[in-house]
């Protein structure tokens, strides 16, 4: 009984979806070019008019970012200055300390990490050097100097290994990066 009382209360429901709106407000006639009042089309005789959309604009292209340039903030290059200091005293320890806090101001600049590369390389850590020299790569995306600097340091690494054909690949991206 009550799924009885349920599809009929449903089939009321969608009957009433084909019903005119008592609520709309009512077409006013049409007036004919001999001045009588003429009935509104029914709405099985208009056709719909199809628009098409006004063709979006073409964006021009836009040019080319510059290529991005990385440089050290003032305290960076105090701090990286004081280690090249360190450095011709022989002081490796010190001056890596002095660039490990450059490192903690500017974590993302892949100058630093060529400047802890190079020092790691002087100490003769070269597998550490061409790490930093890696890691430097993939923080400087868009500058190809910086880009050619890390490059040029994971070359001089490998080749302090050993690794002579890694190196000359190495050295021959560092070439193609200050041709561009």
């Amino acid at each position: 009984m009550m799924r009885l009382t349920l599809m009929l209360a449903m089939a009321m429901l969608l009957s009433g979806c084909n019903l005119p709106n008592p609520y709309a407000p009512p077409t006013p006639p049409r007036q004919v070019p001999g001045g009588a009042p003429s009935l509104p089309p029914s709405p099985e005789s208009q056709t719909p008019v199809e628009t098409l959309p006004a063709p979006e604009p073409v964006p021009e292209p836009s040019p080319a970012p510059p290529p991005r340039e990385y440089q050290l903030s003032s305290a960076s290059r105090s701090l990286v200055d004081q280690a090249h200091a360190q450095m011709v005293a022989g002081n490796f320890v010190v001056a890596a300390g002095s660039i490990e806090r450059a490192l903690r101001i500017e974590p993302n600049n892949p100058l630093l990490w060529i400047e802890l590369g190079k020092l790691r390389q002087a100490e003769g850590n070269h597998a550490q050097a061409e790490n930093l020299g890696r890691k430097a790569l993939s923080l400087a995306t868009g500058d190809p100097r910086t880009q050619s600097s890390a490059w040029r340091l994971v070359a001089e690494s490998l080749r302090a290994r050993g690794r002579g054909p890694e190196a000359r690949e190495a050295e021959a991206r560092a070439d193609a990066l200050v041709l561009r």
